[in-house]
């Protein structure tokens, strides 16, 4: 296979280590929505890092946080970001344990505001260190 689909996201596309979120957690976070914080910072990659944090105190259920893993990974795909390394956490509870866990209202809402922290980076080009 020659060239990237932009749908890839294999595993070189992801930050797995703990120093390496580590490392971008550090910096200021560049962006910020009313559920989600994106850390970012350049690397010496030909592409981007994604990786996401989402924490069970705010989203008790697993259900809910794969479906946050998987709405974030979707967009940051879809993306096509310069190269930089993206961490993206959860803030803010999303929802509780007594309501749904997920509901296609919630889905939309979250693929929204996901795809607002991304789109600064596609139009500026990415961060420097």
């Amino acid at each position: 296979m020659t060239g990237e689909r932009p749908q890839d996201y294999a595993r070189d596309k992801r930050i797995i280590k703990t120093d390496e979120f580590s490392s971008v957690f550090r910096l200021r976070p560049v962006q910020r929505t009313a559920h989600f914080v994106l850390y970012t910072r350049s690397n010496e990659l030909a592409h981007a890092r994604l990786g996401v944090v989402v924490a069970k105190r705010f989203a008790p259920r697993a259900v809910t946080r794969n479906a946050i893993k998987r709405i974030t990974r979707e967009l940051f795909r879809q993306s096509m970001l310069p190269p930089v390394d993206c961490v993206v956490r959860l803030s803010r509870p999303v929802n509780t344990k007594a309501g749904p866990a997920t509901t296609s209202a919630l889905k939309t809402a979250l693929r929204l505001e996901v795809s607002r922290l991304f789109h600064p980076l596609r139009q500026q080009g990415g961060t420097q260190p």
